[in-house]
């Protein structure tokens, strides 16, 4: 049974209100360490956003028609992961001939993308939730977008932090996870502002 929950609703929900990264703090490891430099932070947000998007299309297709049907759904978590590790395959090929800089800065974090918590969570959340095809799209793309969002505002906010009179004993992790608490608590403040249907 599928959700009855409007795609529109859903994207502005999973860029805002259920931020895959600040609600429900996945995707924390590449996050803070990428987010000290906007260029980089901006690469790894559009790569999170194009496998989150590709990587829940290509895994609901599996699980409706390959495993349900076969009754392998057993083996979910091992497909899950294969999948997203030939989608970041494919994407750091693509990445490496079109943006060497960019290659170069994102560096180990690129193929950890396949890691990245933040995606097949979404995968997991996809199928726990029966979305539908439009749906697990909608919802891959807002992940995305959301996840893109917090890690560019973080690196602009940190790129502000650096130059501002800290006290040393918050300096670097301890000011960097006050700012995400801070930034949790804004997005999540925009609850209630899209009508549940």
């Amino acid at each position: 049974m599928t959700p009855n929950i409007a795609p529109l609703t859903l994207f502005f929900a999973s860029i805002f209100t259920s931020n895959i990264l600040l609600a429900n703090f996945l995707g924390m490891c590449s996050f803070i360490s990428i987010s000290k430099d906007l260029k980089s932070a901006n690469g790894l947000g559009l790569a999170v956003t194009v496998v989150l998007t590709l990587t829940n299309a290509v895994n609901w297709v599996v699980l409706r028609y390959v495993l349900i049907p076969l009754d392998l759904l057993y083996l979910r978590f091992i497909v899950f992961i294969i999948v997203i590790a030939a989608v970041v395959q494919m994407l750091e090929m693509i990445i490496d001939r079109v943006s060497p800089p960019l290659y170069m800065a994102l560096g180990i974090f690129l193929p950890l993308i396949t890691v990245n918590c933040a995606i097949l969570g979404a995968a997991l959340f996809m199928e726990i939730r029966k979305y539908d095809f439009v749906q697990s799209v909608v919802f891959g793309l807002g992940s995305g977008l959301g996840w893109w969002l917090a890690i560019i505002s973080l690196a602009a906010i940190r790129k502000k932090v650096d130059k501002a009179p800290v006290p040393a004993g918050l300096k670097g992790p301890g000011i960097t996870l006050i700012t995400i608490g801070f930034m949790a608590m804004a997005f999540i403040g925009f609850s209630g502002m899209l009508p549940v249907q």
